[in-house]
C-alpha cells in the first residue's frame, strides 16, 4: 500500500510523515471503492446466476409436465392397440395378458430408429393391427367339401324328416297333425344349417364365402333333401 516503513519514522520529517500518511489514505479509500465495485460485481452475477437457474427449472419443470401428458398419451394410445390386437389374434394373444404388457426398449433395426419417436413406432403398430390380409381364394377342395357339405344337409334332413314323421304318426292327436309342418323345417332347416357349417370353414381358412359358395351348399342340400324325399316317399307302400 506505501513504500513507508518503520525505520523511515526516525529519519523522515513530519511533513514527510504526513504527506505519507495522506497517500495511505488516499489509497485506502480506492481501495474500498474497488473492493465495493468487486462485490456489486460479483453479486450482481450472483443475482444474473440465479434467475437463469429460476428459469431453466421452470422449463425443466414444464418440460417435465409435457413430457408426463405425452407418456399418458402414448399409453393410451398402446393401450387401445393392445385391445385392438388382441380382439383381432385372439388367444394366441392373451396369453400375453388381455391389458397392456410392461413396456420395453424396442429392438434397434438401424441407425433411422435411434431417431424414431414414440409416435412413429405407434403409427407402425396400427398399421399392423389394422392390416387384413387378402382373402385366399376358394379352391377346389373347399368347393368340393362344400358341395359334401351340401349332400349332408340333405341326407339330415330327410331323416330328421322322417323321424319327426313317424313320431307324431306314433304319439297321435295334436302332435300327429303338427309333425308334418315341424318335418317340412326340418327338412329345410338341414341344408341352412350346412351353409352354417360352411361359413365356419370359410372363416377357418381365410377364404370368402360368396354367393356361388352358398348356391352350390344350399342347392346341393334342397337337391338331396327333395331327390330322397321323393324317392323315400315313392319307395313307401301307398
Amino acid at each position: 500500500m506505501s513504500d513507508l516503513q518503520p525505520a523511515d519514522f526516525e529519519r523522515a520529517d513530519y511533513r514527510t510523515v504526513l504527506r505519507r500518511l495522506t497517500s495511505l489514505d488516499e489509497k485506502a479509500t480506492g481501495l474500498r471503492a474497488e473492493a465495493r465495485r468487486w462485490y456489486a460485481d460479483r453479486a450482481a452475477a450472483a443475482d444474473a446466476a440465479v434467475q437463469e437457474a429460476a428459469a431453466e427449472m421452470d422449463a425443466a419443470q414444464h418440460a417435465v409436465r409435457a413430457a408426463q401428458r405425452d407418456l399418458e398419451r402414448v399409453d393410451a394410445r398402446a393401450a387401445g392397440l393392445w385391445s385392438d390386437f388382441v380382439h383381432r389374434v385372439g388367444p394366441v394373444a392373451e396369453r400375453f395378458g388381455r391389458t397392456l404388457p410392461p413396456a420395453s426398449i424396442p429392438r434397434q433395426r438401424g441407425d433411422d430408429d435411434q431417431d424414431r419417436d414414440a409416435e412413429d413406432f405407434l403409427k407402425e403398430v396400427e398399421n399392423r393391427v389394422r392390416y387384413t390380409p387378402p382373402a385366399r381364394p376358394i379352391t377346389l377342395g373347399t368347393k368340393i367339401l362344400f358341395g359334401l357339405l351340401g349332400l349332408a344337409g340333405g341326407l339330415l334332413g330327410v331323416i330328421g324328416n322322417l323321424m319327426v314323421r313317424r313320431t307324431g304318426t306314433a304319439a297321435g292327436g295334436d302332435w300327429q297333425q303338427a309333425a308334418p309342418v315341424v318335418a317340412l323345417l326340418v327338412l329345410l332347416l338341414c341344408p341352412v344349417l350346412a351353409v352354417v357349417a360352411a361359413k365356419l370353414i370359410a372363416d377357418r381358412r381365410d377364404a370368402p364365402l360368396d354367393t356361388s359358395a352358398v348356391v352350390t351348399v344350399l342347392g346341393t342340400g334342397l337337391v338331396t333333401a327333395g331327390l330322397l324325399f321323393t324317392a323315400v316317399l315313392a319307395a313307401q307302400p301307398t
